[in-house]
């Protein structure tokens, strides 16, 4: 074993974890906005936006990956004026690795958060509109912190599948050691090449990192409902 890891370049592991930070906190943020944003809609609104928001949890990632492509590809014309305007590129690089990443987890954090926001007694609302709280404070020391369990296990989803995600990484990011290949990305490499050990070991790492995840969100789901137990 010890001589297996002192062949491993340990890259992937550190752009799959930088990955999956940076694309989880934009998923929490914009998670948190569109799920606010969506309960003000009306009924046929609300269903047709949710259904925009919610379709990359349902497709395959690699179509997913096929219509950022689209997007930012430097023949395209937003992907064009970006980097000619901003010096930006996402094709074959590592913010591609994290739009990908983002695109992928924010259904995710999105429906938790929707769900947990639902969830929030309408009373305790009215008694901080009763109070004189405008609707941003009511809000954020209202509804988020009573919300703030699911806000949790939406945001360690998020994270897990930031962390893990492949089809649509390849498409947009390619597969460029030290700079876009991610864990995910390095074990369909190293299996394509018949580097079965090193592809295990990957997969050995992305099975310990999940379980933790799952542990965690375990845990705060505990938190939360104890107080519902023994009524």
């Amino acid at each position: 074993m010890s001589e297996l890891i002192k062949t491993i370049d340990f890259s992937p592991l550190f752009l799959s974890l930088k990955t999956g930070i940076l694309a989880t906190v934009l998923t929490f943020f914009m998670g948190i906005v569109a799920a606010r944003f969506i309960m003000k809609l009306n009924h046929t609104a609300k269903s047709i936006v949710d259904g925009i928001l919610t379709l990359p949890l349902v497709l395959p990632p690699t179509v997913a990956g096929f219509f950022l492509l689209l997007i930012f590809s430097l023949r395209r014309p937003f992907g064009s004026f970006l980097f000619e305007q901003y010096n930006i590129k996402m094709v074959q690089t590592w913010p591609g690795c994290v739009i990908a990443a983002f695109v992928i987890a924010f259904p995710l954090m999105y429906r938790n958060a929707r769900a947990a926001f639902e969830q929030v007694d309408v009373t305790m609302i009215h008694a901080g509109r009763t109070l004189g709280l405008s609707e941003r404070k009511i809000f954020w020391k209202i509804i988020v912190p009573i919300a703030a369990p699911g806000l949790a296990s939406g945001t360690v989803l998020a994270f897990a599948r930031a962390i893990g995600e492949y089809g649509a990484t390849t498409m947009l990011a390619g597969n460029i050691l030290g700079k876009t290949r991610t864990v995910s990305v390095a074990i369909a490499t190293e299996v394509a090449a018949g580097n079965w050990e090193i592809a295990g070991f990957w997969v050995c790492v992305i099975v310990i990192l999940s379980f933790f995840m799952v542990a965690f969100i375990n845990l705060v789901s505990g938190k939360s409902g104890r107080y519902y137990n023994g009524w």
